[in-house]
Formats: C-alpha cells, sequence, structure tokens
C-alpha cells in the first residue's frame, strides 16, 4: 500500500531534522505540476515546502520517468542558489530513499505567480527580461571551468521526460514532419554544453519583490542552450494566441527574454544558438497541443491555430527570433481578419 502524502512528509522531515516524531504536522497538498507530489507542511511554528517525485506523472498518457531526477532538482537548486542568491529558495535538504526535498515555502505580499499573472494580464513589471537574464547567468556559470557537472549527466532522464513526451510522441502524430522533429530530437539528446533546467515555464516561476525565482528543475541536465529559451518563449507565444487583447505585449516580452539573455553567450556564437532556438520553439509550440502535456488553458480552434502556426515553421525554419515573432504576430493578425 502506498504510504500517504501526511506520512512521507513526517518521515522526510524527521530525517531531515527538521522535525521531532512527537511534534504534530499539518501537510497540504500544492497543485500546478504533473510530476510530483507537492505539499505545504506546518510544523512547529514553521512552513516548509517538500517535493517528491513520481514514477508515473499525473497526464492521460502513459509517462514514465524515474525518480532519482529528484536529486538533479535539488542539485539545479543549489547551483541557483550559489550563483543568484537572491533569485533563489532556502533548501534544507534531501532524503536519498525518499526521493523527496524540503525547501523554503515562498509566500507573502510581495509573492506572485507568473503564470497567473500572465493569464490575468496584468501589468508588466519586467518579469521576462528578468527571467531570460537569470537562465543566461545560470547556463554561462555552468560553461566554466570549474563548475561540477557530475549531478548533471542525465540524458536519459532528459529524453524521458523532454525529448519523447513533447518531440518524439508529437512526431509521432506528424508523420509528414517526423524527419525534422527527430532531428531535433537527437540534437537536444547529444548536446552537453551548457546546464539546462528544463522547464522554464511561468507556472515555476514566483516573484518575490523584483527578482523571479525558478522552481521545478526535476529535467536539469546536461544540455542544448537553446531549451530553456524556447521552452519559456514558448509559454508566451501560446498566450498571445489564447489572449489576444495582450498580443502585441506577450510577443514582445518574449524578445525582451531573448534580448536579455543574448548578451550573456559566451560559449559559442549567438547567432548559432539563436538559429537552434528558432527551429526549437515551433517544434515545442506542436508539443504543447499534441504532446503528452497539452497546455490546459486552449480552447480546440486555438489548439488549431498552435498546430498551423507551429507546422508552417517547421516546414519552412527562420534563423532570427525577431523574424518568427514578426511573423507570427502577422500571421495571427491575418487569421483574425
Amino acid at each position: 500500500m502506498q504510504t500517504s502524502l501526511d506520512e512521507r512528509c513526517r518521515e522526510l522531515l524527521i530525517e531531515l531534522g527538521l522535525s521531532r516524531p512527537e511534534d504534530a504536522i499539518t501537510a497540504k497538498p500544492l497543485t500546478g505540476g504533473v510530476a510530483s507530489d507537492i505539499a505545504m507542511v506546518a510544523v512547529g511554528g514553521r512552513k516548509f515546502c517538500v517535493k517528491f517525485a513520481l514514477p508515473k506523472l499525473k497526464v492521460e498518457a502513459d509517462w514514465f520517468a524515474p525518480v532519482h531526477r529528484n536529486a538533479a532538482e535539488y542539485a539545479w537548486l543549489e547551483v541557483a542558489e550559489r550563483i543568484a542568491p537572491a533569485n533563489a529558495v532556502k533548501l534544507y535538504g534531501r532524503s536519498e530513499k525518499l526521493h523527496g526535498f524540503a525547501m523554503e515555502f515562498l509566500d507573502g505580499n510581495d509573492v506572485y505567480l507568473w503564470k497567473a499573472e500572465l493569464l490575468a494580464e496584468s501589468s508588466d513589471r519586467g518579469e521576462a527580461a528578468a527571467v531570460g537574464a537569470l537562465v543566461g547567468q545560470v547556463h554561462a556559470a555552468s560553461t566554466k571551468a570549474d563548475f561540477d557537472k557530475q549531478a548533471f549527466w542525465n540524458r536519459d532522464d532528459f529524453h524521458a521526460i523532454r525529448i519523447e513526451p513533447y518531440i518524439l510522441f508529437t512526431a509521432s502524430r506528424h508523420k509528414d514532419i517526423e524527419p525534422e522533429l527527430k532531428q531535433l530530437a537527437e540534437q537536444l539528446y547529444e548536446a552537453d554544453q551548457v546546464l539546462v533546467h528544463g522547464d522554464v515555464s511561468p507556472k515555476n516561476i514566483l516573484f518575490r519583490g523584483k527578482g523571479p525565482v525558478i522552481l521545478d528543475a526535476e529535467c536539469a541536465t546536461m544540455g542544448d542552450a537553446s531549451f530553456d529559451p524556447s521552452f519559456c518563449m514558448n509559454h508566451l507565444i501560446l498566450k498571445t494566441i489564447h489572449l489576444p487583447a495582450s498580443r502585441e505585449r506577450y510577443l514582445a516580452n518574449a524578445l525582451e527574454f531573448w534580448k536579455a539573455y543574448a548578451p550573456l553567450i559566451d560559449w559559442e556564437p549567438p547567432t548559432a544558438l539563436e538559429s537552434r532556438v528558432c527551429r526549437l520553439l515551433p517544434a515545442l509550440m506542436l508539443g504543447r497541443v499534441d504532446g503528452k502535456s497539452p497546455v490546459e488553458y486552449l480552447s480546440e480552434p486555438e489548439r488549431g491555430v498552435v498546430r498551423q502556426l507551429a507546422r508552417q515553421f517547421i516546414e519552412t525554419p527562420v534563423d532570427r527570433l525577431e523574424t518568427l515573432v514578426s511573423r507570427i504576430g502577422t500571421a495571427l493578425e491575418e487569421m483574425k481578419a
């Protein structure tokens, strides 16, 4: 019989020395992800966020992933804490036995979830540029000679959690562009140039004050630098389709992310990386409607628009992000007319 979330939380906190066996705890499940059990745990006047990796993700399709990915996630959070401590959570320890860890529970009047702000079409506070700069900092630091990569040789985990469900599964549903998608999958699998977070999505980014805190790094691996920018900008572009009143602003946000990220590229020619982003981003657009983890807020007509746009730029790629974003905007205006 599977151990309950309350029992796992209690066992984890005791193992990490954060509570005693006789302490009363309250565990409140948190929503938002499909790959882990997450809870806010209150004990002795303190609050913690605890997270346990799941072997089978909570989606309709069969999607399995190794639970030891929890170790790479914790290691990524440790890297972020060293590189940008103002943009990181406090960490309280990890259990190899339970495949879980405890960290600071972020709350307060100055804390908000970026996804919620985007969907509410709230005022822009420079979030996209701040996230782009933070991702660029982590990528650049991971290319230095003294960076310890040992915890991040996880390409097979990345294949299981990202490449197969987002790229290859999607390719199986679009046979005419399967060769292009398989080529992207191979590129992502073979690369090991920077520390990739793997899930730089607005749903995983809290803002505390003016600074972003990126969470949910269970896909972390040494990989292709194109993945994180493409993944994040993809979410901004999808929201331009869902929220036409904010279309111009969210398309601009995608470019703001890139303009903050690009100056930090010192491990390869920026134009080479930009070209790969322009090829990967449309594939991820398609993956969020026809992959194993479809975006929940798009209507079926909106999914059709995503398919049309994504396939167009997979079949006829461009090399500049400004060109890609401009053409997406133009195409959406033409569809509206």
